[in-house]
């Protein structure tokens, strides 16, 4: 090893995150996921229940969230060249916890209104351009920066896991908070201050707003991007970010993996509000499904011990698809026995936590790809698509097909009994449908194993290059 990737590679290594740098990078996932759980989970039901639009159809919720999760995913690029270009005293993605924490609040207040507007298209317009506003323009701009920084925190393999993991952790909490309290919050101040769980959802989702304002203000003062180097890293043409998507098949086979898994994803938390009213006749056991997925901390802790100790991130995944898909095969075995479907569905939890959370760290290692193949580090860009883009489209379809199945089964939101057809639909969807998924994802999660063995090749690789053009940089002034 030369001199100059010997001392890149110690610069790496010296790059360590405190614990308040990790307690505040965590602060910006709880953040996102304490308003965007509370949309994925909630704004199936607010839409057929509360905004009372019909499941399916043209203008159904089906569509509403699928149209608006495609435009969404537009604007997941646009983002990632934003970020790209972004380059101001506070670094290239802290900026944006400090400029988007309050629009991101009162557009996601704004999607759970529900004015009084005539049925039909007036409805269904106003639910799109609020939803998109709130799950995609903004939330997105919110998104790519938590994903993007993590590259910019430090260049250590193991401290990017760990860090990670923190921000994993940020996120188990955000939604825990809003999936155990937001509906028996909604029916409590629905009932005190009055309008149901209309005036319910506006009074929750204002204060989750404000909690999270908080929190990505806290992420802002106390991250920094101590890997972020300007003077080499200039902002790069749109056109060059494609180029780095080129050819780099570890970001390829990471994106359509995960872009596939958010439909479980999104699946398992939209249709939990059904089956605890429909098929356990229960609707507060919501509360308690949705809950009990705090203990996926002990995934998300467990997550970088084993990847770590095996030194293969891919694996790690795999061994997350397979227990979620267990947990969820063995909940039909359960019935109706609410004790025992929590235990499976506990299960199933440990296992998507850690599922879900390692191509969030994984994104960050095919950045070194693509710049180690093309010369262009597109940090923004790639992760944007990688996780913005991903859990935009996976969870558009992830709403839709539950609908469109529910739909034509003859799920009808104005019966507080559905048929046994109807039943069997939601159960499928929220059984069924993230186990197919799972197997599918891990199929296509083989092909990434040959590309990260080839990551401390890499790494070495760039830390030459980069202390190279530091010493040119150097010599030039």
């Amino acid at each position: 090893m030369s001199t100059a990737t010997q001392s890149a590679s110690t610069a790496a290594k010296a790059i360590k995150l405190t614990t308040k740098e990790k307690i505040a990078y965590s602060f910006t996932d709880m953040a996102g996921n304490l308003l965007y759980v509370t949309i994925s989970s909630y704004i199936m039901y607010f839409y057929t229940n509360v905004f009372h639009i019909p499941a399916a159809g043209a203008i159904g919720a089906g569509t509403i969230l699928l149209v608006a999760r495609f435009a969404d995913a537009i604007s997941a690029v646009v983002w990632g060249s934003i970020v790209d270009h972004t380059n101001t005293k506070w670094g290239q993605s802290r900026p944006w916890f400090l400029w988007l924490c309050v629009p991101f609040a009162v557009t996601v207040f704004i999607a759970f209104t529900a004015p009084s507007l005539p049925d039909g298209a007036p409805k269904f317009w106003y639910a799109l351009i609020t939803y998109i506003l709130a799950a995609g323009a903004v939330y997105t701009g919110i998104q790519t920066p938590i994903t993007a920084i993590l590259p910019n925190l430090t260049d250590d393999p193991t401290e990017r896991n760990n860090a990670n993991s923190f921000r994993m952790a940020g996120g188990q909490i955000g939604s825990f908070i809003t999936s155990s309290f937001t509906i028996p919050l909604v029916g409590w101040f629905g009932v005190h201050f009055g309008g149901g769980d209309k005036t319910g959802f506006m009074i929750v989702t204002a204060i989750w707003g404000v909690v999270a304002i908080v929190l990505l203000l806290f992420s802002f003062k106390n991250l920094t991007e101590h890997n972020y180097h300007p003077e080499l890293n200039k902002p790069i043409p749109l056109k060059d970010s494609f180029k780095a998507a080129k050819g780099n098949w570890p970001w390829i086979i990471l994106v359509v993996a995960f872009l596939i898994y958010w439909i479980a994803q999104s699946t398992r938390n939209g249709v939990s509000t059904y089956y605890a009213q429909y098929v356990l006749n229960n609707r507060d056991l919501t509360s308690l499904f949705n809950g009990v997925q705090v203990l996926g901390l002990l995934g998300t802790i467990a997550m970088p011990i084993i990847a770590n100790k095996t030194k293969n991130k891919t694996l790690t995944m795999l061994i997350g698809l397979v227990i979620g898909g267990v947990g969820q095969a063995l909940m039909p075995l359960a019935g109706h026995n609410v004790p025992l479907l929590v235990i499976f569905w506990t299960v199933g939890v440990l296992g998507a936590a850690i599922a879900i959370g390692m191509p969030f760290g994984m994104l960050a290692d095919t950045v070194d790809y693509g710049e180690w193949k093309t010369g262009i580090h597109a940090a923004g860009f790639l992760t944007a698509v990688g996780s913005a883009f991903c859990i935009q489209v996976g969870s558009g379809f992830g709403a839709f097909l539950p609908l469109e199945i529910m739909g034509a089964a003859g799920y009808d939101a104005t019966k507080d009994v559905q048929s046994a057809a109807a039943q069997n639909a939601i159960s499928f969807c929220f059984i069924w449908l993230p186990v197919i998924v799972y197997v599918i994802v891990g199929v296509i999660m083989l092909f990434y194993r040959r590309f990260e063995k080839m990551e401390p090749q890499i790494k070495a690789e760039l830390a030459e290059r980069h202390a190279k053009a530091a010493a040119e940089l150097e010599e030039a002034r």
